[in-house]
């Protein structure tokens, strides 16, 4: 027959080892948590000729007459980018996800990553997209659509792509 310390040391040890499994199962549900996918969904494969490569698009709130903004979550695959193009009232680009390329007409190539905000001004020719190697995935938001939405012009040549 057990006596009293004895049962006492046992149910602490259950009463740790219970504390220790809770804990892992919450480290493994934050870490799960952490993997979920983002905000929005991926949308529809965009299929024109504005874009080189694998593009997806989820309009998530298009100009009225309230709201003279256009905004949509676009998801690059690697290597692919907008044409060159510019937007009459100007665009903002908030990245959420992975790693991408940003250049503006006559300026070096910048990388933009995750949690980077670009703001492209008015009427200024410029493109965006994945790394070579990395997809990335940015909310952009076309500003003053009630001047004119974006203007789209010639694709990114390679060249230009992977200049340095």
């Amino acid at each position: 027959m057990m006596n009293v310390k004895n049962r006492a040391i046992l149910f602490l040890i259950g009463l740790v080892s219970f504390s220790c499994t809770q804990q892992n199962d919450s480290r493994q549900t934050a870490q799960s948590e952490s993997q979920e996918p983002t905000a929005f969904a991926k949308g529809d494969k965009v299929t024109n000729d504005n874009f080189i490569g694998t593009v997806w698009l989820n309009y998530l709130a298009e100009t009225d007459t309230v709201h003279n903004v256009n905004i949509g979550s676009v998801t690059f695959e690697p290597g692919a980018r907008t044409n060159w193009h510019s937007h009459k009232g100007g665009q903002i680009l908030l990245v959420t996800e992975g790693k991408g390329l940003y250049q503006e007409r006559g300026k070096p190539v910048e990388t933009i990553e995750k949690g980077d905000v670009v703001k492209c001004p008015p009427n200024i020719e410029h493109w965006h997209g994945a790394t070579p190697a990395e997809s990335m995935t940015h909310i952009a938001i076309g500003t003053n659509t009630n001047i004119g939405g974006a203007v789209w012009l010639k694709p990114v040549s390679d060249e230009e792509y992977n200049a340095p």
